[in-house]
């Protein structure tokens, strides 16, 4: 029986690509969606005409009661031995306009949002003793971004939870690591960065790809990468 993969915010453009990557790899693929069940449900019909395993699971990551009652469910049929903590939002503003809702959400969505997930499926994962846990976080995290203090603030405290919960688990064959995109090509950035900007910004002079994310997950979940754990993994083209 193959291995099982959550990925939470699977029916988007990152989230997507990392679902088809897992699939690929040959584990039995959980797509997650909050409002967009439908997308979820399309990739995972592609994703099984191709000859992978997928399902679709649609459930609000800062609903605490639905959360509790979809990892039960998930875990009836076995555990979660991948999850991919890849559902996120932002919502900008400078910090001196920044609403206290604005601030509340994407903290409640990023890093609740986590901990509503992470924590139910870890006891089962631990049973098994072998377990991959990767949050996709964001370069906002690392270097900053005008505007996002409250996203870059929920991605960082990720780090830092990647990093101590990766020392819980370390003995248990579980690793616990965070990829950080830069520019990305997806709906989300689409039209945020003009090409003159994006020469300023990128070193590489170009957005990255979805699925260049999804390689870098793919490897972090696989065999081959027993052996890294409680790091921050930048994938943005040599931004510093």
């Amino acid at each position: 029986m193959s291995r099982r993969a959550l990925v939470t915010g699977g029916s988007g453009g990152i989230g997507a690509a990392i679902c088809r990557r897992l699939a690929a790899d040959g584990f039995s693929v959980v797509v997650h969606a909050n409002s967009h069940g439908d997308r979820a449900e399309a990739l995972a019909e592609v994703i099984r005409a191709g000859g992978g395993s997928a399902s679709a699971l649609a459930f609000d990551l800062a609903d605490a009661e639905a959360c509790a009652a979809a990892t039960a469910a998930l875990l009836e049929d076995g555990p979660i031995q991948v999850l991919v903590n890849n559902a996120g939002i932002h919502d900008d503003a400078v910090f001196p306009g920044m609403s206290e809702a604005q601030w509340s959400r994407v903290v409640d969505v990023n890093l609740n949002g986590f901990y509503r997930v992470t924590q139910p499926l870890l006891l089962p994962m631990i049973r098994t003793r072998w377990g991959r846990i990767i949050s996709i976080t964001s370069v906002a995290a690392v270097m900053g971004n005008r505007g996002q203090v409250n996203y870059a603030a929920a991605k960082g405290a990720l780090h830092a939870a990647t990093r101590a919960l990766s020392l819980e688990v370390a003995a248990r064959g579980i690793t616990v690591n965070a990829v950080a995109p830069g520019i990305i090509e997806t709906a989300m950035s689409e039209g945020q960065f003009d090409p003159k900007q994006m020469a300023q910004l990128v070193p590489m002079k170009r957005s990255g790809r979805p699925e260049e994310v999804a390689d870098l997950v793919g490897f972090l979940a696989s065999e081959q990468a027993a052996y890294i754990s409680g790091q921050v993994i930048s994938i943005n083209g040599g931004m510093a």
